[in-house]
């Protein structure tokens, strides 16, 4: 898709009535967001603020009643196995990749319900992704890959909905909310805010591990990425999956995944382009810089690097190389669930950016580092990718 298409191309089947991020949050955590951000609401968007403010004390009921029923068996839980975490910037392959490792009937991984109402998914998942499955669309506006209630989700939307500070808060207000990048690495919080963090981080995974049955659980957040240090100390035995990709295609796919993520869930009308660039390229810095510091000299058996491209163009190898490399049992075993799912990837059609001298030279100036170590040569673009 070119790079100047108008947005109201990108999110033209999400329907108006489908639900936002923000409908699966508590109504305490609605209230104290929307009185942070002053009421700030643009009039095209009011009908979502409504919307969720209808909602969530039905979410404060259903927590009430998850904490009363379950509330002393999640804080017994103990997690035997520490998690697999796929690391990775945006659009850089990381839910292809989830959806694979999860075909394993070992493992486990939170999905979009899930991550959607932390709070009480162990009292209304059954009836309400049973009730409520034609709510979703079936593709993601940004990509096209399929969705649904019951796909593998990313954990940030769960600690969001919680409460827990997160960058994706900016996804509501995107003029007004602060941008807390410092959650992109969690490095320079003070003791109390890191701790409240993982406090949150984990009672979500205490939940999970009961819900599933002490299954180890496979984690997909590229928030993670610059979070490496913290949760390789928080699980000691945890792997670590990171996926790199051609730097332009990232940046002009990110883009394309914020804006049409601000179209559809933002209660505010989206910023300007030239903060959209800004922002894109600060996070990438952030998270890197932290990540490639925490992660020099870990051990290869803990941290496996793979691309985008290798994983697109042999996904089943690939991933049957991670399991060795990582030891995370038999390969040969998950074969069959593999070839499964990756028949619905063959129908998958990729979106098209127009790339210009512009959008090249800011990246390869910009994340020049990332480019090198990872062997990408931004120079040697065509006008138009796929991505």
């Amino acid at each position: 898709m070119p790079e100047n298409a108008s947005k109201s191309t990108l999110t033209n089947h999400y329907p108006v009535w489908a639900p936002r991020f923000w409908h699966g949050m508590r109504a305490s955590q609605w209230w104290r967001v929307f009185l942070k951000n002053g009421f700030k609401l643009s009039l095209p968007k009011a009908h979502i603020a409504v919307g969720v403010s209808l909602i969530t004390p039905i979410n404060e009921l259903l927590a009430f009643k998850q904490w009363l029923l379950f509330g002393r068996q999640i804080r017994k839980t103990q997690i035997q196995q520490d998690p697999i975490f796929i690391l990775g910037h945006w659009r850089s392959g990381t839910t292809l990749l989830h959806e694979l490792l999860v075909t394993n009937p070992q493992l486990a991984s939170p999905n979009t319900y899930q991550c959607f109402v932390p709070s009480h998914f162990l009292v209304s998942e059954m009836m309400l992704t049973t009730l409520g499955g034609f709510l979703l669309p079936k593709q993601r506006p940004m990509d096209n890959m399929q969705a649904g209630w019951k796909l593998p989700q990313e954990d940030e939307f769960a600690l969001m909905n919680q409460g827990v500070p997160t960058p994706y808060l900016r996804l509501a207000f995107p003029e007004t909310q602060e941008k807390m990048l410092e959650y992109l690495t969690l490095e320079s919080l003070s003791d109390e805010d890191l701790q409240a963090w993982q406090d949150g981080f984990m009672w979500f995974l205490k939940a999970l591990t009961y819900h599933f049955g002490g299954k180890q659980l496979v984690l997909k957040s590229p928030t993670h990425t610059g979070r490496i240090g913290v949760l390789a100390k928080m699980f000691p035995n945890a792997k670590f999956i990171h996926l790199s990709r051609d730097p332009v295609k990232l940046f002009c796919s990110t883009k394309r995944l914020w804006r049409s993520l601000e179209e559809v869930q933002a209660l505010q009308q989206s910023r300007p382009e030239e903060h959209m660039d800004d922002y894109v390229l600060d996070c990438h810095q952030r998270m890197y810089d932290q990540f490639e510091q925490d992660a020099k000299g870990m051990d290869s058996s803990r941290l496996a690097r793979i691309s985008y491209e290798e994983l697109a163009v042999n996904p089943l190898e690939t991933v049957q190389r991670l399991y060795t490399q990582l030891d995370l049992g038999d390969s040969k075993s998950v074969r069959a669930p593999l070839e499964e799912r990756l028949k619905n990837h063959k129908e998958y059609k990729p979106n098209v950016h127009r790339v210009d001298s512009v959008v090249q030279k800011t990246v390869s100036f910009a994340w020049a580092e990332y480019s090198s170590r990872y062997g990408y040569d931004v120079q040697k673009q065509p006008s138009e990718m796929v991505g």
